[in-house]
């Protein structure tokens, strides 16, 4: 599993101030841990199997790596378009050049639809965790939608229980947003939070005797709710690659069945855009059953 708490190794072509000016240019722009790690790596590699100093590469060489990840390594289109970002970044902001190939190349996206679990598959993950603090983070994060960062740094002031929201504002793209807060969820993370008792965060980082720490200085590590999700799964051998952030494509695919509102769903999520939110259309047996319902009644004679 990555720690995206700390930065990608550096190498012998990418260190030093050019590593550091950028991953600092990067947290100017605001862009997530995640990101400020995918970024740096995408840099660091192309550094390396140019055996050149990023500033010192040229744009010819910079195409034929781009050819090489396409043809010869293959590259998922994901993959291609984290070391496209990455790279268009440093040479747009870090070290500036007017490259013709940054501002025409065009990545063809793979229409691929993400995984969901039906509720009983939660639930099952749910029943399985032995520690209850994780079992909570997963319910926590199902239960409304959250991003990973999203659910490890919830803090105690951001629960407004009288209105039933939560206040996320430290989401991907800085973008502030209200969640529908379950009162089974409330609940749960008040009796937990007696456990610890830390003044700021929900989920503190574990302290020398393992336990949830009331002094913690950081949120619970990425790679221990990472790991648990994944051993779990395969424990109860889900058809499918589990993810703490599949958790969240059942959230929004298990509201749209239960007939809420995709503008709505949208706004839970935190998406920019509706067309992302679109794509759990495909991805919902209630809905292609209500649609076929209300064409029958429509289209009816006689």
């Amino acid at each position: 599993m990555v720690n995206y708490d700390h930065p990608p190794k550096s190498s012998r072509f990418f260190d030093g101030k050019l590593y550091q000016t950028m991953s600092e240019d990067l947290q100017l722009a605001g862009m997530s841990k995640r990101t400020v790690h995918g970024y740096l790596r995408a840099v660091r590699q192309l550094a390396d199997y140019c055996k050149r100093k990023p500033d010192k590469i040229t744009e010819a060489q910079l195409r034929r790596y781009f050819l090489y990840l396409k043809n010869e390594k293959n590259f998922a289109y994901g993959s291609i378009r984290v070391a496209f970002s990455g790279i268009k970044f440093f040479y747009t902001r870090t070290c500036k050049r007017d490259w013709e190939t940054l501002a025409t190349m065009k990545l063809q996206q793979a229409k691929t639809l993400p995984e969901v679990l039906t509720i009983e598959q939660v639930h099952q993950i749910i029943d399985s965790c032995n520690v209850e603090r994780i079992a909570l983070f997963f319910w926590t994060t199902y239960s409304m939608g959250l991003r990973l960062d999203e659910a490890r740094n919830l803090q105690v002031s951001d629960i407004q229980a009288g209105r039933g929201f939560v206040h996320i504002h430290r989401g991907k793209g800085a973008k502030d947003r209200y969640v529908p807060l379950p009162s089974s969820t409330l609940h749960w993370l008040r009796k937990h939070w007696t456990t610890h008792r830390h003044p700021r965060l929900l989920f503190p980082a574990e302290g020398r005797d393992h336990k949830q720490s009331s002094v913690a200085k950081t949120p619970i590590q990425t790679t221990t709710v990472q790991k648990a999700i994944g051993k779990i799964a395969a424990q109860l051998k889900l058809p499918r690659k589990v993810s703490i952030h599949t958790l969240r494509h059942s959230y929004a695919s298990h509201l749209l069945e239960a007939g809420v509102n995709l503008k709505a769903i949208q706004q839970y999520l935190g998406h920019s855009s509706l067309q992302t939110t679109l794509v759990y259309l495909h991805l919902t047996d209630a809905a292609q059953a209500n649609a076929r319902e209300k064409i029958e009644k429509l289209f009816r004679r006689g």
